[in-house]
């Protein structure tokens, strides 16, 4: 489990296609220090697992359905991306529950800066779209964040000068994707609600 508070900006060093599936090796001296083969660390709020580790680098496996479902299809050598290992039993839970697995991609529509933060306007798939209310958490290419505005096909995130500076959102820029991971609990909550109404409708 993650909590989405991004610990480093890490880089791509190496894409190797392989057959339906592709090996990334990246960059990263915080996330390295003490990793070993089978940790995970969430790349972009993908959760990865670490099948090689030499210095501040280590590699990890992306599925061709991973590549598909998330951004990470589109990185290349030089790409930055956020990393972050997972929280520990015990830890302070900065952000919020973040499982590491992505429900969807969104793109960055626009960006509106201010003096001492930004408003993004991302796009929002519609099957996401029951999930996202305003002042809830979201988790946007591996960092947590609070929905300003929700929107029926997008929601606006509103960003301090520390997300621009340390994490993937300060750069990306308009038609650029990002990962999109919404609140586990409102999902459980749909199904627990769901399964209910079935049960009170078969016993009519």
């Amino acid at each position: 489990m993650f909590t989405g508070i991004v610990e480093e900006l890490g880089e791509i060093t190496a894409v190797e296609n392989l057959p339906d599936a592709s090996r990334f090796r990246l960059r990263g001296p915080v996330v390295t220090e003490g990793a070993k083969h089978g940790d995970s660390i969430a790349v972009n709020g993908v959760c990865l697992t670490v099948v090689e580790h030499e210095g501040d680098e280590f590699t990890a496996d992306v599925m061709a359905e991973t590549l598909k479902r998330s951004g990470l299809g589109a990185l290349t050598a030089g790409s930055r991306v956020n990393l972050e290992r997972p929280t520990s039993v015990g830890a302070r839970l900065g952000g919020h529950i973040v499982q590491g697995h992505v429900d969807g991609t969104g793109t960055i529509v626009a960006r509106e800066p201010s003096e001492n933060w930004e408003i993004v306007k991302v796009s929002l798939p519609a099957d996401l779209s029951r999930y996202v209310v305003e002042k809830g958490s979201i988790t946007v290419d591996g960092v947590s964040l609070t929905v300003v505005e929700a929107g029926p096909d997008y929601f606006t995130i509103s960003l301090i000068p520390t997300t621009l500076a340390l994490t993937t959102l300060g750069i990306k820029q308009p038609g650029d994707p990002v990962n999109l991971e919404v609140d586990i609990i409102a999902k459980y909550v749909e199904r627990l609600l769901g399964d209910r109404a079935q049960e009170q409708e078969a016993t009519k």
